[in-house]
């Protein structure tokens, strides 16, 4: 344990009464004074007035020690001789307050740290031979001791404060701020799983997988603290013009925030950075709130993979797979939100289905009620969730900008150091990106930028056009030019073509649209496999089901395990992707324009009209424009989405293109608040 964390644990109404009683006590109606006195002269314990018997003194000692090892734990790490040794170091150091040649003021402009050092050079031997425990504790007691000092010399009516205004102000507010911390604090009992639960959530959100990088000989992954590029977000400012703000601060001076992104535009990572950044303590000025809170990783797409209803905070860990969730002490998880320690992130409204997402407000409402006073963050995409979703519950909604030029400019330089590549191709596809005005708009987020690095990478400068060209590509690079890259493509029992392992994903991704997933348990998987194998013999006959699904797993660089039973894309863009290529390849058209109300199916349609051909586009943008719904909000959202395909329409019949195009104009721009709504 740091010294500093002793000291993070001693409130003022412990430490500052016991320093009282080491100075001599003002006189009644005392008067500011033009010069400053040594402090040698203010101790109770010397001189004729003194007060404070060496015994008093050593007693002193003894209760900072005791409330010291007692709050942090030490207690029970130091035999009772080490103790002893501690105390009596701290009542040396305390007695050199006799003896120091500096004033008050120089103390004060000194500042508490140094003059903790500059006490404990007066007896270098008092913590010879002790254990590294023992000489923390020493260091941690007297760091604490001498901020209060230094508080007590300058609250002192006598104090001369001219020109130290500013150090009197600091030290004062650094002593409110330790008392703030006090409660931010687990107890002794808490404190060694918290110390192991700070670690574990360190190692599990501490790396980050970038795009591509796999492709080049690089790691998968990429150390976080390297790896993060911190982009900013969007709230409303005074005049009603939106005003930027870092997005990891997003919630300094606000303890409830939603905050709404586009599919890779960063939320997780951002998720990720909140949580390492907290549990390691590794916090800029910005950040400094989150210290001593709990970060707790909240991913709604796997609290609710199993139909089960939303947890309680006492099974948070477990409902998350949590490998250390058995190891928590009883009733802890409960003290730390009581205490409002908690740093709950909950990731992925937009993941479940819709019809869930009021069940998942009202679980949110219920758990505000009754720890209110912790710090929360939701993530969703734009549509998922209607603005003000959560107002009345006192969230502030920000969105998550997309990368300005600089942004790009820096993510595209990171990609290629830690890919190990010559900065001289970051510099061709940095040029390229510039001068081509399509390819910069899709360079506008994390996902898109690094799948755009990876492809001018694995294709020696070529890049595609568009961004179903671009999917086209990064899934063959993945799908075989990976195993390639690796000098495994021939190896295992079963080989699978490019095309037929397309076809396989593509029927994983469909179901889990069609039953609002983003997570699939391993058995629904296998079990999809085996229905639809036989229709497919030469993988068939190969292998099981179960091995296939092995084997997909293993050699496809889309699919992963966030569990030993739950299985889910890299990213939901690809699942959306593929879905739509088999919804598609299947004519589910009516289907797909029954469903494109719903948020979670919008990006699905965009994708098919990209896969479908030019009468299949018809059929479906036609269908689009014409359904009839409940509402005329509902009918403007369906025009507007059909707008929003053309982008993907290479090939449409012009009456088509232009019916739509129609529709979108009595929309755009809006007409009033409700339709801009």
């Amino acid at each position: 344990m740091e010294p500093a964390v002793i000291g993070a644990r001693l409130a003022s109404s412990i430490v500052g009464p016991l320093i009282r009683k080491l100075f001599q006590a003002e006189g009644a109606g005392a008067d500011p004074v033009d010069k400053p006195v040594r402090v040698a002269h203010l101790v109770s314990f010397r001189g004729e007035k003194r007060t404070l018997s060496d015994k008093d003194l050593h007693k002193i000692a003894e209760e900072l020690v005791k409330r010291a090892a007692h709050s942090t734990g030490v207690e029970e790490l130091l035999p009772s001789f080490e103790k002893q040794a501690v105390i009596h170091a701290v009542t040396d150091s305390l007695r050199s307050l006799g003896t120091l040649e500096m004033d008050d003021v120089q103390a004060v402009r000194l500042g508490h740290l140094a003059l903790s050092q500059h006490l404990r050079a007066q007896n270098r031997t008092a913590t010879l031979g002790l254990s590294h425990d023992a000489v923390t504790l020493h260091a941690g007691v007297l760091d604490t001791a001498c901020l209060h000092i230094l508080n007590f010399f300058t609250q002192r009516s006598t104090f001369v404060p001219r020109t130290l205004l500013e150090q009197s102000r600091g030290i004062e507010e650094l002593t409110r701020k330790i008392d703030s911390l006090i409660t931010r604090s687990p107890s002794p009992a808490d404190g060694p799983f918290e110390d192991r639960y700070a670690h574990y959530i360190a190692t599990k959100h501490g790396k980050l997988s970038i795009f591509g990088l796999d492709l080049s000989g690089a790691p998968e992954s990429w150390r976080l603290d390297v790896a993060y590029l911190r982009l900013n977000a969007a709230a409303d400012g005074l005049s009603g013009t939106p005003s930027l703000v870092p997005a990891d601060h997003v919630l300094a001076g606000r303890n409830r925030v939603l905050l709404r992104g586009l599919a890779g535009s960063g939320k997780t990572t951002l998720i990720q950075w909140l949580a390492v950044s907290t549990a390691k303590r590794s916090l800029d000025e910005q950040l400094l709130y989150l210290y001593g809170l709990v970060p707790i990783v909240l991913p709604l797409r796997t609290l609710t993979r199993s139909g089960a209803p939303l947890p309680t905070p006492d099974k948070f860990l477990s409902a998350v797979d949590c490998q250390i969730a058995g190891g928590q002490p009883h009733g802890w998880i409960d003290r730390v939100l009581q205490a409002g320690r908690g740093l709950i992130l909950i990731d992925g409204i937009d993941e479940i289905p819709e019809d869930d997402r009021n069940d998942a407000r009202r679980w949110l409402r219920e758990l505000l009620s009754a720890y209110p006073d912790n710090r929360w963050l939701v993530t969703s995409r734009p549509s998922a969730v209607r603005e003000r979703w959560l107002t009345d519950d006192d969230f502030a909604e920000l969105d998550l900008a997309p990368m300005k030029r600089d942004d790009i400019a820096e993510f595209i330089h990171r990609w290629h150091k830690a890919a190990g590549i010559s900065d001289r191709y970051a510099t061709e596809l940095l040029r390229a990106v510039r001068a081509q005005q399509d390819l910069s708009q899709l360079a506008t987020n994390p996902l898109m930028c690094g799948l755009i690095c990876a492809l001018h990478q694995d294709r020696r400068g070529y890049l595609p056009e568009g961004r179903k060209e671009i999917y086209d590509a990064a899934l063959s690079m993945l799908l075989f030019r990976r195993d390639r890259e690796r000098g495994v493509y021939k190896s295992g029992p079963i080989h699978v073509s490019e095309a037929e392992h397309i076809q396989l994903i593509q029927k994983l991704a469909y179901w889990m649209i069609r039953n609002g997933r983003s997570e699939m348990t391993h058995c629904d998987a296998v079990e999809l496999l085996r229905q639809v194998l036989p229709a497919m013999p030469k993988v068939a006959e190969q292998g099981t089901p179960e091995a296939v699904y092995k084997h997909l797993l293993v050699r496809s660089g889309l699919l992963r395990e966030p569990s030993a039973d739950s299985m889910d894309f890299v990213h939901r863009t690809f699942q959306d992707y593929l879905g739509a290529k088999a919804a598609v390849e299947e004519l589910d058209f009516d289907f797909l324009i029954a469903n494109a109300h719903l948020d979670q199916w919008e990006d699905v349609i965009r994708m098919a009209v990209a896969h479908a051909r030019p009468t299949e586009r018809t059929r479906l943008l036609t269908g689009l424009i014409r359904r009839e719904d409940a509402s005329r909000r509902g009918r403007d959202r369906l025009h507007l989405l059909a707008a929003a395909c053309l982008e993907h329409a290479t090939e449409l019949a012009p009456a088509v293109r232009a019916e739509v195009q129609e529709r979108a104009a009595a929309l755009i721009p809006p007409r009033s608040p409700d339709q801009a709504r």
